[in-house]
């Protein structure tokens, strides 16, 4: 039987602090005469079939099918300095605030405001499976109702917001919440389309004829530096309260982004095939949601129980430190 499993390098990915190679793997593990070797844990990442499905499995008792919000947004793992990696290719970064070489992670995730269950993900490799964004966008939401989520609100960034994919969640009888772009068009009052940002919008939301889809309710949100965002929704009594609830909710994605990076060494592996690294991030979120559990039911924070591992540690190296200035006079 094979020397590692799945819960062997998940175990890894929490308590790896800064380096998530199989050469680090191989260093870290317990004392044995029949020690894993780094070419073992990459066996491992060769192995197993990529899949979110037994993601779904560990999160499925965490999730209450008919409360909560989905959402949905991708995150550009960064792969600066990879030359001959597959999967990796070019994308817009919203942390870098431009075009950057990296690993396009797209996630459905699931909230009800404290929680960040992340049930299904896709990778965007259009070169290899000419799936676009919004086709995983509608596979994923496709699954969910096939799993019989029944959410409160779908919310999703203006990227997603095409014609195809709001008429596929209110097929389910959901109800949607998006940005939209300022140049959508609209008829507001039987006049004609125009650009949205040309339409006067109340304070309350203005309902008006989305072309393609239907009637929809828009927000105009003012930020205090003067820049404006246009959100919509397919539910015309919709209030602004609710709806600055769900777009709350919805930031839960980019707090669950967070943590996948820096808590779970999603975007550094060491590894140069599209099945290394698919398994290698998979099993990363599956170790995210381990500490995601773990903050739910002791307060604890992602951070915290990462630190809380080598705390130990460096307590004992504190008592009998090794590196010291030997005197020369």
């Amino acid at each position: 039987p094979p020397k590692v499993n799945e819960s062997d390098y998940i175990n890894f990915l929490i308590a790896a602090q800064k380096a998530y190679s199989c050469t680090e793997a191989e260093r870290v593990q317990p004392e044995s005469t029949n020690a894993v070797a780094h070419d073992a844990i990459t066996r491992l990442l060769h192995r197993i079939e990529p899949s979110s499905e037994q993601l779904w499995q560990e999160a499925q008792p965490q999730v209450q099918l008919n409360q909560g919000i989905l959402v949905v947004d991708d995150s550009t793992l960064d792969k600066w300095y990879a030359e001959k990696m597959e999967l990796v290719t070019r994308h817009w970064s919203g942390k870098h605030g431009r075009v950057v070489q990296g690993i396009n992670l797209i996630t459905l995730l699931w909230t009800e405001g404290d929680r960040h269950i992340p049930l299904d993900y896709r990778f965007y490799e259009k070169r290899v499976d000419g799936a676009t964004k919004n086709d995983h966008f509608r596979s994923m939401l496709a699954v969910a109702k096939h799993r019989g989520f029944a959410p409160r609100c779908v919310v999703f960034d203006g990227w997603y917001s095409s014609l195809d994919n709001l008429k596929l969640i209110r097929g389910y009888g959901w109800t949607w919440l998006s940005r939209l772009k300022r140049n959508r068009h609209v008829n507001p009052d039987k006049s004609g389309n125009r650009p949205l940002h040309e339409v006067e919008i109340a304070t309350t939301g203005s309902v008006v004829h989305l072309k393609g889809y239907g009637f929809v309710k828009v927000f105009k949100i003012v930020a205090p530096n003067g820049d404006i965002d246009y959100w919509a929704t397919n539910d015309l009594n919709l209030g602004e309260l609710q709806r600055l609830q769900f777009a709350e909710f919805g930031w839960a994605i980019e707090e669950y982004h967070r943590g996948l990076k820096q808590c779970c060494g999603a975007e550094r592996a060491q590894v140069r095939s599209s099945r290394a690294q698919r398994n290698h991030i998979g099993l990363a979120i599956r170790a995210f949601l381990r500490l995601e559990l773990h903050w739910f039911t002791t307060g604890i924070s992602w951070y915290e129980a990462k630190l809380a591992i080598v705390r130990d540690a460096i307590r004992a190296y504190l008592a009998a430190p090794r590196f010291v200035l030997t005197p020369t006079a």
